[in-house]
């Protein structure tokens, strides 16, 4: 399918053709899903942790003798029923990551990218490239293209200009297309390719 091109300044600049296999699926909302919670729990850093009763300094002497005090029978104070005593089945240090397949991962991608140009918030730029590293410059620009909360993919190699000058607009992400992640994707309103995107994800899906 044909899809038009834009420059930075919002004219122009002919058009691109879009593969079906990446562009043309009907999102599947459960992949989707999955793929976000295996990404997000590959990111915790899972370092929580509590004591158990066996890691707390206190003395493990019984606390009074068993028999004739007319009270519950107990042992030691490291007990989790003590204040001060060590919590029972609390967390401890682990990954959260699981098994994903990368037939999945990559099929999860292309129908991010299907939901992103069904909603018609795809938009794609001839060349992501700066005159200068300023911010200001860069967010009128961007506010003329309609860009408030968006995710920018460019290609393999970022403009260092353009890198500098957006990487401190709030709501604005910037990545290169190896970066290029569902979860990204998802939480961004509007997706931005360059043309050398395009191309590294048609050929990647090739």
């Amino acid at each position: 399918m044909e899809f038009n091109v834009k420059t930075l300044e919002g004219k122009d600049a002919g058009t691109v053709a879009l593969s079906d296999e990446i562009f043309g699926l009907d999102p599947r909302e459960d992949i989707l899903a999955r793929m976000v919670r295996w990404q997000l729990a590959k990111k915790q850093q899972g370092t929580h942790k509590t004591k158990g009763r066996a890691e707390i300094a206190r003395t493990g002497a019984k606390m009074y003798k068993q028999k004739g005090t007319g009270r519950a029978r107990h042992h030691s104070a490291r007990a989790p029923q003590f204040r001060g005593g060590g919590k029972a089945h609390g967390p401890v240090v682990r990954s959260h990551e699981h098994d994903l397949p990368k037939k999945v991962r990559a099929l999860a991608l292309r129908h991010a990218l299907s939901a992103k140009f069904k909603a018609e918030d795809l938009i794609i730029i001839d060349d992501l490239v700066a005159a200068e590293a300023k911010t200001k410059a860069l967010v009128g620009t961007l506010a003329s293209l309609g860009l408030t909360n968006a995710l920018v993919i460019g290609g393999a190699e970022l403009d260092s200009n353009f890198k500098l000058a957006a990487q401190n607009i709030p709501n604005v992400d910037v990545l290169p297309v190896q970066g290029i992640n569902v979860y990204d994707i998802l939480r961004r309103g509007k997706l931005v390719l360059s043309k050398a995107a395009v191309e590294a994800l048609e050929e990647r899906f090739k």
